[in-house]
């Protein structure tokens, strides 16, 4: 039933090695905009429910209470199933993959427009949640097969960035149903699964699964760059005859690195969701307008784009050096999260956001990359799918659950404490990533000089 499913054989006919530059480029510049854009339209449909939740409660009766429990059930399931997804797709075609997830979510979406039916709309957000999970590992994993490390930075931080553009698309998919269906709900859903079906027809079309099964060499070989674990050991292999439980123990619940970087990954989540899902609540108690507060979340989201680019490209510039890049990023966030909680200037606070978007995205996008490093490429999937299980289910849960009991109990002082703690913890972590970084990146340059 699934046979498209299945990773496609290594060529039989390899490209001759005077035109392997070439295809490797253009097969590369394929993969970058399908990755992209196909995540973009993954957030269209994502953030769907989200966006137009005002009107839902309004026609269709729900509470607040009703539209939390729809969002949790969301997240919850969305966490658990990336552990999956993660773990199927490094044996799958990830290109069909990719696209596969894509149009469930957008049959699972369509039908939300057709029922007022708490409980079926539950459901089917707890699907859409598992077809969402397939997108993001299928994105790093096809970027870990066609890029080499010293590129691989700015094209994760590019790819990374298509969440903020998928917003923006999201809200335009919005207004063009309202315009064209005065406001129908029903075709709100409709136009943006049309929308998002037909990116991904367009996509798959130009997308392509891994270098072997295209007649190319591998990165490793076409690079000439061997890339190590924390044991010393090749990462270069794309597929792998392990069961999902082998791979799940020996190359992820084993490997002292995936567990720093997840840990580091879950703790900058508690304060990126600590500050942005607050900040409506958090900034009038400063005096800002509870209009001016929403635009705040927006630019505190908008402006991380182009920062995050410019920390991967830099990562890249250190010959890979991420956790470093990181650790700066978090010292400064610090010394931001104090000014963002004891200042009383609301232009101070206005920048300090700005400035923040950055040094809280930039991380999480590095620290994406640094978990598929650090496993063989038949196991990126799966490492993704690790860490984002604990992103969402713990992270983000302990950031807006846990935070809201404890200020509804102790005060705004309680949600800062929450978020100095969970900036400690990263910044610790990180220490030990810069010394282990340093550590395996002296093994590859030994390896790589007697080649």
């Amino acid at each position: 039933m699934f046979n498209f499913l299945k990773p496609s054989p290594d060529a039989k006919v390899q490209v001759p090695a005077d035109k392997v530059e070439g295809v490797y480029k253009r097969k590369q510049t394929g993969v970058l905009i399908a990755t992209c854009i196909s995540y973009l339209a993954y957030y269209i449909i994502r953030l769907i429910f989200t966006t137009e939740q005002k009107p839902i409660m309004k026609e269709y009766g729900f509470s607040v209470g009703q539209i939390g429990l729809i969002l949790s059930c969301f997240g919850v399931g969305y966490g658990i199933a990336k552990l999956f997804m993660g773990g199927w797709v490094d044996k799958s075609n990830t290109k069909n993959f990719l696209a596969f997830g894509l149009y469930l979510s957008c049959i699972f979406n369509a039908f939300l427009g057709f029922t007022k039916n708490f409980y079926v709309i539950l459901f089917l957000m707890l699907f859409i949640s598992f077809t969402q999970a397939m997108g993001a590992p299928a994105c790093q994993r096809e970027i870990s097969l066609w890029f080499s490390k010293k590129h691989r930075g700015v094209v994760f931080a590019v790819w990374a960035s298509a969440h903020n553009a998928g917003a923006f698309a999201c809200v335009a998919c919005i207004q063009l149903a309202t315009l064209l269906f005065s406001g129908s709900l029903t075709m709100v859903f409709i136009t943006a699964s049309v929308i998002s079906a037909i990116i991904a027809t367009l996509m798959l079309l130009i997308n392509s699964e891994r270098p072997e099964s295209e007649g190319l060499p591998n990165m490793a070989e076409y690079s000439g760059h061997v890339e190590l674990n924390e044991k010393g050991e090749s990462t270069a292999q794309e597929l792998s005859d392990k069961s999902f439980a082998d791979i799940l123990f020996h190359d992820i619940l084993t490997n002292k690195v995936v567990w720093a970087v997840t840990l580091t990954s879950m703790s900058i989540y508690i304060v990126r969701y600590g500050v942005m899902s607050w900040i409506p609540s958090y900034l009038p108690t400063k005096g800002f307008s509870v209009e001016w507060a929403k635009w705040l979340v927006g630019i505190f989201e908008l402006s991380a784009v182009p920062g995050v680019i410019i920390l991967g490209l830099v990562s890249d510039l250190l010959k890979g050096r991420r956790s470093f890049v990181c650790f700066l990023c978090v010292i400064a966030m610090i010394l931001c999260l104090v000014t963002y909680f004891t200042s009383t200037s609301k232009a101070l606070i206005t920048v300090v956001l700005f400035i923040m978007g950055s040094l809280i995205y930039a991380p999480l996008s590095l620290v994406g990359l640094m978990v598929n490093e650090a496993v063989p490429n038949y196991a990126v999937g799966m490492s993704t799918g690790f860490m984002g299980f604990f992103q969402y289910v713990f992270g983000e849960t302990m950031a807006t659950a846990l935070i809201g009991m404890l200020v509804d109990k102790f005060g705004w002082g309680a949600s800062s404490t929450v978020i100095y703690i969970a900036a400690g913890v990263a910044f610790l972590l990180l220490v030990y990533l810069v010394f282990k970084e340093r550590a395996i990146m002296k093994m590859e340059d030994q390896v790589n000089q007697t080649k």
